[in-house]
Order: structure tokens, then sequence, then C-alpha cells
């Protein structure tokens, strides 16, 4: 489903590639320093978790981020929705994905995943969208809106964007459904800019 995937060992990397973009990284070395440069950590790191948060992770790549939460805090539960089974099935034998610790993983298209969670009134403390990074504007920003009924009174929207992509236009779209809304570039040179959304507003 989504295209070519290759897993390669660069190094001391491991990198998840589909379509020529990397998607996930994984240290075969067990140090995770050097990820935190990218937006995977900064996502994290502009927010504030709970001792023990639920995480929805929207687009799993080899789950880095996962890895990530996981040495910053002690989640309940992780969901995590891939439309992909492959991608699922390369995480868990190339990328440790087995080793995380509960998690709950929904594949199907993303929209009809969230419109079920919001069916079942689940909330989560922290969602990270890494699934519409390139997709058509439009049907990234119905994506992010889909998302807000998820999302914990005290919690917080992560969406992972191209810098020349739609994410300044999302902002403005979700400024009015939440507190505060902020955007990132991650670093010099990069290619995402996250848009972090903090404290819904009912």
């Amino acid at each position: 489903m989504s295209g070519r995937v290759r897993v390669v060992d660069h190094r001391r990397e491991r990198r998840l590639l589909v379509g020529g973009d990397t998607l996930s990284v994984y240290p075969l070395d067990g140090d995770w320093s050097p990820v935190r440069r990218e937006y995977w950590w900064r996502a994290l790191a502009a927010i504030e978790l709970p001792s023990r948060p639920s995480a929805l992770f929207v687009g799993l790549g080899g789950g880095t981020q996962i890895h990530l939460l996981r040495r910053l805090a002690r989640p309940r539960l992780i969901t995590v929705i891939e439309r992909d089974p492959a991608i699922v099935r390369i995480a868990d034998d190339w990328f440790g994905l087995g080793a995380v610790g509960p998690m709950e993983i929904f594949c199907a298209e993303a929209t009809v995943a969230v419109r079920a969670l919001a069916c079942a009134g689940r909330r989560f403390d922290f969602v990270m969208e890494d699934a519409a990074y390139a997709e058509e504007p439009g049907r990234a920003l119905t994506l992010a809106r889909a998302l807000v009924p998820l999302i914990a009174p005290r919690g917080a929207l992560m969406l992972n964007r191209h810098r020349r992509g739609d994410a300044r236009c999302a902002a403005a779209a979700l400024r009015s459904r939440f507190r505060e809304v902020r955007v990132r570039l991650v670093g010099r040179g990069a290619e995402n800019t996250l848009v972090s959304c903090h404290g819904p507003l009912r």
C-alpha cells in the first residue's frame, strides 16, 4: 500500500525509507541522543506530558517517536493508526516495536479509525498526526479537525507538515479550537514544520 519500502542500515543507524523519504530511524548502538535534533523528539519536548499519558499516533513508520515517548514517560497505553499492515510488520521485525509495551494498533484509513475512536468517547493526552505530511492541504486539514474531539482537556495535538506545505494555514484554521497554537520550523534546513495545539476549547 505504501509503495516501495526499504530498511537500510547506515553506520550506527537503521532507517525506514518509503518512496525515498526517511520515515523512521532506529539507533543500532542504543544511543538515541542524535535523534534529539529531529522532529520526533522536538514534538515531544514541546509539550508537558503527564506521568502516565495516553498517546495516539496517526501514522506509524518504524515507531521512532514511540520509542522516544517511552524514554520520557510511562504511557499507560499507546494507540496507533496505520493503514498499511506491511509497515506494522516491518516496525515489529526491524525497529523493536514489539518491546515497547502496551499498545493497540488500528490498521485502517485514518479518517475511519479517528471517527470510530471519537464515537467510542476516547481521549488522549498527546496526539501526533504524521500521516498527512505531504497530503493535499484540504484532506490534511480535514483529518486535523477530526482529531480535535480526541484531545483530553489538558492534552495536545501535534501536526507534522512539510516546511513548504500548509502548516500556517492549518494553524490558522485550528486557532479557534485551542487555547494556544504554535508553528515551529525544526532546525535550519530541515524539511519539517510542527504545528502544536494545546488545550482544546469545548
